[in-house]
């Protein structure tokens, strides 16, 4: 579901015409039509005015269903993890910390 079904989710949940919705967003009616026609999509500013109006989260509004979530591959390894002592857990967390490092210097 993409950010255009999501404010079109929003505004129908919450018993709003498009003009309602924008009145209540702080926008112009157009830009309500464009979103959900999936014609335009929203400023940082607007996508937080929206999120906060409507007490949404932005990653809700903006990312499909399961999109940021781990591999099964990767959430049967976060399984392993919980098992294991604090100062095992420390050592992943550094391991981890160091291979992101270690990627974003190489971009």
């Amino acid at each position: 579901m993409g950010f255009s079904t999501r404010i079109l989710q929003l505004r129908k949940q919450h018993g709003l015409t498009q003009s309602q919705m924008a009145e209540k967003i702080g926008i112009h009616l157009t830009q309500v039509r464009r979103y959900e026609s999936e014609e335009a999509n929203p400023s940082l500013d607007i996508l937080k005015r929206i999120a906060m109006v409507f007490s949404v989260s932005t990653d809700w509004l903006i990312f499909e269903d399961k999109e940021r979530e781990p591999t099964d591959e990767m959430k049967l390894r976060f399984e392993a993890i919980k098992q294991l002592d604090d100062e095992e857990l420390r050592t992943v967390n550094n391991v981890l910390d160091a291979m992101i490092l270690m990627h974003k210097s190489k971009k």
